[in-house]
């Protein structure tokens, strides 16, 4: 029995602190990606407002996660717990300011010319819904840390998704940036099934959970943008307005400048 704990301990300290340094590796990859963009030139504080705020509400999410994740790490749960409600709130005000700046951008005709307009649209509102979704699942579940954590990881990996448009080549992916990105992303959850296996010689099932999510999302977003629904909504929150312009299916041309988010088509 007392084998049996001491093995049981060891995977718990083993789990926290696998997810406790992911949590820097993802942020890492977050910061990263983003610094490129302003290193390069193609990111400018003169964006309009509503992009500050989105990238105050999405990188305060990331500064959550890694706080969240090392709390639960020390041992600090009841600061864990009540933390986590602030978590909350703030992970339905990332899905309202995600979906904002993403028909913000259409509207101004500013899709990556990697990305057909309809899938950008759908890509951006089906990534910050299915984020939700997993996000709230690991708040229904968080009496059972197992599957907690591993699903807050899933939905966190969702967001690590914009980092990596601006970490790869994207231009040189075209037609399939957007598999890319999904591809780039679903090394986190890979990873977290090959720690378990080493640790335990077991995969817990949240990652199958969260794995089957995150693949659904990618058809999901594939059979929406390019069938007549993703069509549809773009040329229905563009109408009107500079994005209109744009045929929903087909890449945009590359601009004749230098992309600067915020004020010329970039992602």
């Amino acid at each position: 029995m007392g084998t049996t704990f001491g093995n049981t301990a060891r995977r718990s300290r083993g789990d926290d602190r696998f997810f406790a340094i992911s949590s820097l590796v993802m942020a890492a990859t977050v910061v990263g990606g983003f610094s490129t963009q302003l290193a390069m030139g193609r990111s400018s504080f003169g964006a309009p407002p509503l992009i500050h705020v989105h990238a105050v509400v999405f990188m305060g999410w990331v500064a959550i996660y890694v706080v969240q994740t090392w709390l639960a790490a020390t041992g600090e749960r009841a600061l864990h717990r009540r933390l986590g409600w602030v978590a909350a709130v703030w992970a339905a005000a990332m899905v309202v300011m995600g979906i904002a700046v993403t028909i913000g951008m259409a509207r101004r005709g500013m899709t990556p010319f990697f990305f057909q307009p309809a899938y950008f649209v759908v890509m951006n509102t089906l990534s910050v819904l299915f984020f939700a979704g997993l996000t709230i699942a690991a708040i229904v579940r968080r009496r059972q840390p197992g599957w907690h954590k591993r699903l807050h990881y899933c939905g966190m990996a969702v967001l690590l998704a914009p980092a990596f448009g601006r970490l790869l080549p994207m231009p040189l992916l075209i037609p399939h940036a957007g598999e890319a990105v999904f591809a780039a992303l679903m090394l986190f959850p890979l990873a977290g099934v090959i720690a378990d296996r080493r640790r335990s010689g077991r995969v817990h099932p949240a990652w199958g959970a969260g794995i089957v999510t995150l693949i659904a999302m990618q058809v999901a977003i594939n059979a929406l943008a390019f069938g007549g629904p993703g069509a549809a909504f773009h040329r229905a929150i563009a109408s009107g307005t500079p994005g209109a312009a744009l045929d929903p299916l087909a890449f945009p041309p590359p601009p004749g400048a230098p992309l600067i988010t915020g004020r010329a088509a970039a992602m």
